[in-house]
């Protein structure tokens, strides 16, 4: 089952420029792909590359300042804004890049109690106006258990729930951060770059866990820089560069020189990694900060296969040899 499609989408950034001008910087560009059920999908691609501001508008929380376009669908109705506020912290769950989203001023057994209660809050019958001091007593006692289902899950000791974030190693914080996001069985999670500088026990444990909750039901959207950890666990990767996907593949199209890849950023991302020679492609990798305003595919000024035409319009995306790939030359 389809959980997001997203078609077509655009986000910029409006400034003001000179007294009563206003400027668009467009730093996702023309975006479609899907998250399914049961399913991780990683997007993959160099930092800069416009990973987060995706994730940031999947859920609704971009800046004022961003305009989109484009339509997002969650199981097949439109997202708007009162639609994503709705889903988000619910149906549709973050897991942030960084441990500094937890509160620094809340226990551990708080925040996540918090996300349990969210889960619940619309068809608990204890929490009725009315309700008499046993079952809200019951209720008590009944939320205090699921939190330490929730803690052992991920391998947090019950003692967890009584300490602040900087009482927490960066391991213990990234599974806490992973509990809050999964305590209400949302059916779909975004986890944006949820394992950096995590030594190898914990990232594995992590990978685990991701695969556990796609096997259960839930589709993950995973956005992550570690080509080789998503390969471990992915059921297909979208690669990014500067704002857009050029590609969808699968995991064995990782293989050898790349040969089984279509754009030839991916091939060049995959041929950069250091047991693959750690080649780079020439000129300088374009981020959301360059200038991203030619209208053509963003590759181009890299890629040894352009032509006139490359530079014309932003290539669709097509399907090829079971994936996708937005590029006029690929074949």
């Amino acid at each position: 089952m389809t959980l997001l499609k997203i078609d077509n989408l655009s986000v910029s950034f409006a400034r003001g420029k000179g007294l009563f001008r206003v400027e668009e910087t467009e730093v996702i560009h023309g975006l479609s792909m899907t998250a399914q059920a049961g399913r991780i999908t990683a997007v993959i691609g160099a930092s800069g590359s416009g990973k987060s501001l995706l994730a940031h508008a999947i859920l609704g929380i971009l800046p004022s300042n961003a305009i989109t376009r484009g339509t997002l669908y969650f199981k097949g109705a439109p997202m708007n804004n009162a639609a994503k506020t709705e889903l988000r912290g619910r149906r549709l769950a973050l897991v942030p890049q960084s441990v500094q989203y937890l509160d620094p001023l809340m226990k551990v057994g708080a925040q996540v109690s918090y996300s349990l209660e969210g889960s619940n809050e619309r068809n608990d019958p204890i929490k009725m106006k009315g309700a008499n001091t046993s079952r809200i007593h019951a209720r008590k006692k009944l939320m205090q258990e699921r939190l330490g289902v929730i803690l052992r899950k991920y391998g947090l000791a019950t003692d967890v729930k009584e300490r602040y974030p900087f009482e927490l190693s960066g391991g213990m914080a990234r599974r806490v951060l992973l509990s809050i996001a999964t305590a209400g069985e949302p059916e779909l999670i975004i986890a944006d770059e949820p394992t950096p500088g995590i030594h190898v026990e914990a990232l594995s444990e992590t990978l685990r866990h991701f695969r556990s909750i796609a096997d259960q039901g839930a589709g993950i959207l995973w956005i992550t820089h570690d080509i080789e950890s998503a390969l471990q666990i992915a059921d297909e990767l979208v690669v990014f560069y500067a704002g857009t996907n050029v590609e969808t593949a699968r995991p064995e199209d990782f293989t050898g020189s790349g040969e089984l890849l279509r754009h030839p950023y991916s091939k060049a991302l995959w041929n950069a990694l250091p047991h693959n020679g750690f080649k780079m492609p020439p000129g300088p990798q374009l981020t959301l900060d360059r200038d991203l305003h030619s209208s053509g595919c963003k590759y181009a000024h890299r890629c040894p296969m352009a032509t006139w035409e490359c530079t014309e319009e932003l290539p669709l995306l097509r399907e090829l040899r079971g994936g996708e790939v937005r590029c006029i030359h690929a074949t």
